[in-house]
């Protein structure tokens, strides 16, 4: 099979049960997100999303369903160098300073071109960081990690990338910078699931939103479809959670 040919992430039946729950965290969640596509993942908390990107990554263990990256098993080797994940909490190695800690992950990705410390600068410009590449991680904002977070993606290009609420807490310059960033991804063909709250974000880059409730998907929106009716996507999202089914 030509992996290019195939769709950058294909889930088809996905179960999942923590040990302590007597519901099914997610049951029978299928879904493909294409190339060049930009797709949004909301719904309560609890809904499931966080779940279900664990799952992409194989940091946990499904109880069914398949996860195909690029018409691989997720868990082939070397399927994970193919995406990237931005979790929602920063865990980075403080002890490391911006620059190093992107030099580390072109080597871990294989992409020398990415270590290049002029490119590297100018992202932390563009982002509002000059000066502060050379700075320890430890002393980073809040904001400022997840900005590092954001320039590791822009930087590497993965043909999949998945982002967990890494767009909270980072400011109006940074925001634009990315939804900037998020159309020129979607323009090379590579893709992006992004999993948020921010429903007006979803509205200006989204092509897709999948909507989570009680660990079922209960609407696939087309986005342009629901702005070019005149609605508003969180009225559409909200309106869908009411009328589905309790789980």
């Amino acid at each position: 099979m030509n992996t290019f040919d195939s769709p950058p992430l294909n889930a088809y039946e996905l179960a999942f049960r923590y040990r302590s729950a007597d519901a099914y965290a997610l049951a029978g969640v299928t879904f493909m997100v294409e190339a060049g596509e930009v797709v949004g993942l909301v719904g309560p908390n609890g809904s499931g999303k966080t779940t279900l990107v664990h799952l992409i990554f194989n940091l946990i263990e499904g109880k069914g369903g398949s996860i195909l990256v690029n018409g691989q098993d997720h868990r082939a080797e070397g399927v994970r160098t193919e995406m990237i994940y931005l979790p929602s909490d920063n865990v980075l190695p403080e002890f490391l300073t911006g620059l190093e800690y992107l030099q580390v992950l072109a080597g871990l990705y294989r992409e020398p071109g990415c270590a290049d410390e002029i490119r590297i600068r100018e992202q932390f410009v563009r982002f509002g960081m000059a000066g502060r590449a050379g700075d320890l991680i430890e002393d980073y904002s809040h904001g400022m990690q997840k900005k590092l977070l954001l320039i590791s993606a822009f930087l590497l290009r993965r043909r999949l990338t998945v982002i967990d609420e890494t767009l909270n807490g980072i400011d109006l310059d940074a925001l634009d910078a990315c939804k900037e960033e998020f159309l020129n991804m979607a323009a090379r063909g590579q893709s992006v699931l992004v999993c948020t709250h921010d429903l007006g974000l979803l509205e200006e880059i989204a092509h897709r939103v999948l909507v989570l409730r009680g660990g079922r998907l209960v609407a696939d929106l087309e986005v342009p479809s629901v702005v070019g009716n005149g609605s508003q996507l969180k009225l559409v999202v909200r309106s869908t959670l009411s009328e589905a089914e309790p789980p």
